[in-house]
């Protein structure tokens, strides 16, 4: 376990939990009034949050399998992340992907999940040529299914 420096922006915020021992993600929630997203529309929505990610790490946001099932609702850049350098409000972009029906977010609801992740820094080491593998130039599709 690593401790992460948080702070709320208003008092009413919840701080975000793991519900179930074992978890990944912790969820984050609306911290605005209710908002309403358009057909095939997108929102930015506050958490209320600011974090201190810790040097050698980030936050990455991803969507809520239940809000993606119920509701249509997914996180547009999953994932996003949270640089351990940003100290800035935490905001979730939202995607309705019902192309025919407006959803609305109400205040508190809980709108993507947190996980924590250890990163590494690359070093580029230029070279001539890359070792060779069992799939070597193979792409999409490479195995067979």
């Amino acid at each position: 376990m690593i401790n992460v420096q948080i702070k709320r922006l208003n008092s009413d915020v919840s701080l975000p939990e793991y519900k179930h021992h074992g978890d990944a993600g912790m969820d984050l929630r609306n911290a605005s009034g209710d908002i309403t997203i358009e057909p095939s529309g997108r929102a930015l929505i506050p958490t209320g949050l600011k974090v201190g990610i810790p040097l050698g790490y980030e936050l990455q946001i991803r969507p809520r399998s239940g809000l993606s099932l119920k509701k249509g609702l997914t996180v547009l850049n999953t994932p996003g992340t949270i640089d351990a350098g940003y100290r800035g409000e935490i905001g979730v972009i939202i995607f309705n992907t019902n192309p025919n029906s407006s959803v609305t977010i109400e205040k508190g609801e809980r709108v993507a999940q947190a996980v924590l992740n250890k990163v590494e820094q690359i070093k580029w080491q230029e070279c001539e040529e890359l070792d060779e593998t069992s799939r070597n130039e193979g792409g999409f599709g490479s195995t067979g299914h």
